[in-house]
């Protein structure tokens, strides 16, 4: 039997609104995903270690504090430093344009802005792991 995608959801920062990133943890596991949910004011070194014990394939990080410049870099390093290249970081919240081709071209995946539906993540998530089993 084919295990299925674990995802980490994560509230990075001193934001406090989760509700965006609970109604995603719920479309994911409602499509079959294995779902972890952080909870809220985690810091990257919290949301990396996270991810390396409970062995995720994917870290979904949820920012509407304006801080994706510094966090997003920082979990990527992290990642990095801990071996976890193989483990898709992606994110979502108000990030402008010009910042997520920059996260993007740092090796960030998709970055979903207000108003992508739940049913893009997903299909993102699945063709990530399509194409990651290659």
């Amino acid at each position: 039997m084919k295990r299925k995608i674990r995802v980490l959801i994560a509230k990075a920062g001193l934001d406090g609104h989760d509700r965006g990133a609970k109604v995603v943890a719920a479309a994911l596991r409602d499509s079959g995903f294995e779902v972890i949910y952080s909870g809220l004011r985690k810091t990257a070194e919290v949301i990396v270690e996270s991810a390396l014990q409970e062995d995720v394939d994917a870290i979904g990080v949820s920012l509407l504090s304006g801080a994706h410049m510094t966090i997003f870099p920082k979990i990527l390093q992290m990642m990095k430093t801990k071996g976890m290249e193989d483990v898709l970081l992606f994110g979502g919240g108000i990030i402008p344009q010009k910042d997520i081709q920059e996260l993007r071209s740092m090796g960030v995946g998709e970055l979903f802005t207000p108003g992508t539906t739940t049913e893009d993540i997903v299909r993102y998530l699945h063709t990530w792991n399509m194409d990651h089993q290659r």
